[in-house]
């Protein structure tokens, strides 16, 4: 069977690098992003390789009404979503009462808000066909609080706690749902966040190695995946013993510009 996969964020980075894998396996794709012209390039080489199906949705999904827009293009081409993606997401720097509320707000909706709506819009068909996956892309951030990335900590943090729940809902049907945490990655996200200089990103892994690791944890049906052993022993084993201003202190520092 053909499994089609609707993947946000898929113009760069970790997105693209699972369209490519999921493309490797045979499977048709909806491809999401803003940058409809690289959609359009990533389009052609996928269909070109791997003989498959493309489809490209230009959005925003920072407007409230994006993920309605987007399954109603679906629905009304014909096409069954099996294995929903949700890796569209940024961040950004500073101190929270220094920064632009409205591209906090912003990033609330991308991170959580659209990604409850697409979730939602596309689990009741998974449920009802008792088939389907869903990969939801948060980050090791999810696991402490984040000083001068507040909200985009924040926002992980809320997509960790929302699909592990998800997850205890499905059991007993074919359905899952699977959070993939990476530690940092060597993206376009560093750029866009603003976050030049955060020597956390000094030794970043590959989007390419992220994407596989994320996608194959899916197709297992693990409930929470982090892809560095090292990082997931910290963040299981030390960080929720470690006292609370001792962690914030840490996790400040950690995000501080050389």
């Amino acid at each position: 069977m053909i499994n089609t996969s609707l993947i946000t964020g898929a113009s760069g980075g970790i997105g693209e690098e699972m369209a490519r894998y999921h493309a490797s396996k045979g499977g048709n794709i909806v491809m999401v992003a803003r940058s409809i012209d690289k959609l359009h390039e990533l389009k052609s080489e996928l269909e070109s390789n791997y003989n498959i199906k493309v489809t490209v949705i230009e959005s925003d999904l920072s407007k409230a009404d994006s993920a309605m827009k987007i399954f109603a293009i679906t629905e009304s081409a014909g096409i069954q979503i099996d294995i929903l993606i949700n890796n569209a997401g940024f961040g950004g720097h500073g101190k929270f009462h220094e920064r632009d509320l409205i591209k906090d707000q912003a990033m609330m909706q991308v991170n959580m808000v659209s990604l409850v709506n697409l979730t939602h819009l596309y689990l009741q068909g998974m449920v009802n066909r008792n088939y389907g996956k869903i990969l939801h892309v948060a980050s090791t951030a999810g696991f402490l609080p984040g000083p001068l990335q507040a909200v985009y900590y924040a926002t992980k943090g809320f997509i960790v706690s929302f699909s592990q729940a998800i997850a205890q809902e499905l059991i007993g049907s074919n359905v899952t749902s699977t959070v993939f945490c990476p530690g940092p990655v060597a993206t376009g996200f560093v750029t866009a966040g603003g976050l030049e200089g955060v020597k956390l990103w000094d030794n970043a892994t590959t989007a390419k190695s992220a994407a596989i690791c994320g996608y194959e944890a899916m197709v297992k049906g693990d409930l929470l995946k982090i892809n560095e052993k090292k990082l997931g022993f910290v963040l299981n084993w030390v960080v929720p013993f470690l006292p609370r201003k001792i962690l914030l202190k840490i996790s400040q520092k950690a995000m501080e510009k050389n």
